[in-house]
């Protein structure tokens, strides 16, 4: 089968714009025209390409799939004028990830280091609410979600999520001051606590074990963003519950110290996908590289 080079240009064309009057105008062609020349298309692929939401026109799977291709096709004019300038490209693969708001981002970065500048991966990064972000997955417009959250799946739902990792939660404290030979009841016991706000799984979990240690606690702190509770535990104005790999680098350098694992304490990360005709090879790379990484050890 050979593929109609105008009709993909009129795809891509309409695929980039995300409106037929506008993708008309600048073809200088009529709409029903354009519209003709994509339905050919779409016959001959086997594939519907798109599919209209008011007058937004939103790129199916085989859509997206079809566009990775339509702009490798069209570079490549670009690529051979610049071959015989002297200054070639290469094509590149794409992957659109989306991350939970309250992320951390030392996490985002572990997941994302397998192509962090590799040159042939256009990498997209997005951060949204959770049920935002799954919404793009199920419209193709995102190719993986990160969450620490699993959220609720009906018989509806077309996405899937797969466990990546699993984080033991541990007391975070700066270093210098005089926290050797206490016990983890004593610690948090006698110092101000900086938590996560009260809706994570964390925190309801911590609740949990202090109600069950009948233990008193003073909470000087709570935020909902790691970042900011990354931030505060540096400030040093209490002891932090928190994953390790939120203040890595501060551990590393010494600036802040673990001072005991939290029982029973964990955190899980997800990557949520959809199932795929196409699957994007970049998302199976990271996931498989995720998965590989070395086990984190359990409380």
């Amino acid at each position: 089968m050979q593929i109609n080079y105008k009709h993909l240009r009129y795809f891509w064309a309409v695929a980039h714009e995300g409106n037929l009057t506008r993708a008309a105008a600048r073809l200088n062609v009529s709409q029903s025209a354009l519209s003709t020349q994509i339905q050919t298309l779409e016959h001959q692929l086997g594939h519907d390409l798109f599919e209209r939401r008011g007058r937004k026109m939103h790129l199916t799977e085989a859509g997206h799939i079809a566009l990775e291709h339509a702009d490798a096709v069209f570079s490549l004019g670009e690529e051979l004028v610049a071959s015989l300038r002297g200054t070639p490209g290469k094509q590149r693969l794409s992957v659109r990830v989306g991350a939970n708001l309250n992320l951390s981002r030392n996490f985002q970065l572990s997941f994302l280091e397998p192509v962090l500048g590799d040159p042939d991966v256009h990498l997209a990064v997005y951060s949204g609410r959770l049920q935002e972000l799954l919404i793009g997955i199920e419209t193709h417009d995102l190719d993986v979600v990160l969450t620490n959250r699993l959220p609720h799946r009906d018989t509806n739902s077309n996405w899937f999520a797969k466990l990546i990792d699993d984080q033991p939660i541990s007391l975070i404290g700066t270093s210098g001051k005089a926290y050797a030979g206490k016990s983890f009841p004593e610690l948090i016991s006698q110092n101000p606590l900086i938590l996560p706000a009260s809706e994570s799984s964390i925190r309801k979990d911590f609740d949990a074990l202090i109600e069950s240690m009948d233990v008193m606690t003073s909470t000087v702190i709570e935020a909902d963003d790691m970042a900011m509770l990354r931030l505060l535990t540096r400030s040093g104005a209490g002891l932090a519950i928190l994953p390790p790999i939120v203040v890595r680098d501060e551990l590393a350098s010494g600036e802040l110290q673990e001072l005991a694992a939290v029982p029973t304490l964990h955190e899980r990360f997800y990557a949520i996908t959809r199932t795929r005709r196409f699957p994007n090879p970049v998302v199976k790379k990271l996931i498989e590289s995720a998965e590989g990484a070395e086990p984190k050890p359990q409380q």
